[in-house]
């Protein structure tokens, strides 16, 4: 059995340019001790550019595919580093980060970056802690700072895109002036503005917005269809699922449209869904798209499980409730 390289032998690989990174020393990188982070700390200024974000990029993909390794202590490190695309990786590696702690520092990327790449991936982590505190998680003096930094770069901020995804990702919160953000960009004639409106709608998971989604299903304009699309499997709108086959159906569909509807249906759930999805797998000879209907008939089985679980769930809580009823003696007795 071979034995284990010390993290200095992967450091040492690392910076010699000539070798390959090795795969294999991925999971290596993952909860470093202190000692080991102060060692890669020593060695990272000695990497070469190319290297630095030859790692990262192989780290990130590993993080996504293995759920058993972290990267936290190599990306809060590196949300410091003076390379832009250096950032932008630390954050990604911080996607399940729910430390607290956490949140002012990437405010300050979000709000001073001098980079715009940075501030928008720093914007969907701090989406995942607008969540955390919709479920109460955080304080709300935490998820307040972060509402009123995201509004405030809505309303004086130059910088169109970082708007845009500010007002996706406040499509998680339930601050009260939220939906007249939404319903004002939703409105807008371009049709950026538009797809980003939708995709809030789908973040707030809010049925109130199921009439604008559904009337933007098969708008003329790709990104408002795709958003659309994706809103709706978010929202879970069964009415949707006739109107998602129907695209699906549409041989001349762009590629980033169709895989919003696959993944749509899968959330939607239900009989005609699973029978157009397994149909859809059995006749398809593309090896990818094969890969990606059965993640999608999984996802659809483990909705419907859900959902059947709730049912049983609420019947049983019907029936005790009768039970108790049924208990109680009657006051004229």
């Amino acid at each position: 059995m071979a034995q284990k390289p010390s993290f200095q032998t992967v450091l040492d690989s690392l910076l010699d340019s000539n070798k390959p990174i090795s795969q294999a020393q991925l999971k290596l990188y993952s909860d470093l001790d202190p000692e080991s982070l102060r060692l890669f700390v020593t060695a990272w200024p000695n990497v070469p550019p190319k290297r630095k974000l030859s790692l990262l990029d192989k780290l990130v993909e590993h993080f996504d595919e293995d759920t058993l390794v972290s990267y936290e202590e190599i990306g809060r490190f590196l949300l410091g580093d003076a390379d832009g695309e250096v950032r932008v990786r630390a954050l990604r590696l911080l996607a399940e980060c729910d430390d607290p702690k956490l949140i002012n520092k990437v405010l300050g990327i979000f709000i001073n970056d001098v980079e715009s790449a940075p501030r928008m991936e720093a914007a969907k982590l701090l989406g995942e802690f607008l969540l955390l505190g919709e479920y109460e998680k955080i304080s709300q003096g935490l998820e307040r700072k972060i509402e009123d930094a995201m509004i405030a770069v809505i309303r004086d901020e130059g910088n169109a895109d970082l708007r845009r995804r500010s007002l996706e990702i406040l499509g998680f919160s339930s601050r009260l002036e939220i939906p007249t953000l939404i319903e004002s960009a939703f409105e807008r004639a371009d049709p950026a503005w538009v797809a980003s409106a939708l995709r809030a709608m789908g973040h707030s998971q809010d049925e109130r917005w199921n009439e604008e989604v559904i009337s933007k299903l098969l708008d003329e304009e790709p990104p408002i269809k795709a958003a659309a699309v994706e809103a709706a499997g978010m929202l879970g709108i069964q009415e949707a699922a006739p109107i998602l086959i129907q695209i699906l159906d549409d041989e001349e569909q762009e590629e980033d449209v169709t895989a919003a509807a696959i993944w749509s249906l899968s959330q939607i759930g239900g009989d005609e869904a699973r029978t157009y999805l397994v149909g859809l797998a059995d006749i398809t000879e593309d090896e990818e798209l094969s890969d990606f209907l059965e993640e999608a008939i999984e996802n659809l089985e483990f909705m419907d499980g859900l959902n059947s679980f709730d049912l049983f769930a609420l019947e049983d809580d019907e029936d005790e409730d009768e039970l108790e009823e049924l208990e109680e003696p009657d006051e004229d007795e």
